[in-house]
């Protein structure tokens, strides 16, 4: 990749030693990558140009929504636009039309990724697994609520539901995934292991029942804990820069920022 600089700009940078003009010229013509400066060498015409390399491309994720189950779930497929690998975010029913959006789309899915173990996000898992063989990502502390129709309430809308296959991961560990990095943010208080999913070079957090538009997830559920709950969403997700966009397991989309000025549960 060239670019063409005049050569009074080179002869300032080599002067001063600022690039700064020079990388805002990188940015705006590569919306989707950042560069670095290599060089510079005399060009033939009198101008000089400036040799750059790709050095780190930027993933581009779409997000697609669906509503489904018996209490409107917000379950995600993230796609990159690039592989056409995609991760699921919670699956409450497999949907005909999920499945057939995903095989009309060419998608690659490589995992789903659980934000909590309730029966209105998990109960679509095994029959999506017959189509989709993927891994399923848990926190180790919702083990024992994935696995109990009382702690999940599966009970209480038939013959209930328990999910025993999961890979379970840690706070703040890292996972890759399609292409984009993703940290485990471990956020108790709507259930015992209960956690987040943020993508901090997208600025996107999956945030699952925990933290809503204005509101915060239910305690009076097994497992859960009030006292839990606002102390993870003050102490881990308030910590988190305001441009975050939060992608919750119900109703609307809203960000960290929002919810720091308007939420009046913080």
């Amino acid at each position: 990749m060239v670019f063409l600089i005049s050569k009074e700009l080179s002869d300032d940078m080599r002067k001063t030693g600022n690039s700064t003009a020079l990388r805002q010229n990188c940015y705006e013509n590569s919306a989707f990558a950042v560069l670095v400066w290599v060089g510079i060498e005399k060009a033939a015409d009198g101008y000089w140009e400036r040799s750059a390399k790709v050095i780190k491309e930027r993933v581009m994720m779409r997000i697609e929504k669906f509503v489904i189950g018996m209490v409107g779930t917000n379950c995600y497929i993230v796609s990159n636009e690039k592989t056409r690998e995609c991760f699921i975010v919670d699956l409450a029913v497999c949907t005909d039309e999920m499945v057939s959006h995903i095989k009309d789309e060419g998608l690659n899915v490589k995992a789903i990724l659980l934000t909590h173990g309730h029966f209105d996000h998990i109960m679509g898992i095994a029959e999506f697994l017959k189509k989709f063989p993927v891994p399923v990502y848990a926190h180790e502390q919702e083990e024992t609520v994935l696995n109990d129709t009382g702690k999940n309430m599966s009970v209480s809308y038939g013959e209930g539901y328990t999910f025993s296959g999961a890979e379970y991961v840690s706070d703040g560990q890292m996972l890759e995934i399609a292409g984009a990095k993703i940290q485990v943010i471990y956020t108790p208080g709507h259930t015992i292991g209960g956690c987040c999913y943020y993508m901090e070079e997208e600025h996107i957090l999956f945030s699952g029942d925990t933290l809503f538009h204005t509101s915060v997830g239910r305690t009076d559920f097994p497992t859960g804990s009030s006292l839990q709950l606002i102390r993870s969403v003050r102490e881990k997700l308030m910590e988190l820069p305001d441009e975050t966009k939060v992608y919750p397991g119900h109703m609307d989309e809203t960000s960290i920022g929002y919810e720091r000025r308007y939420n009046p549960f913080l």
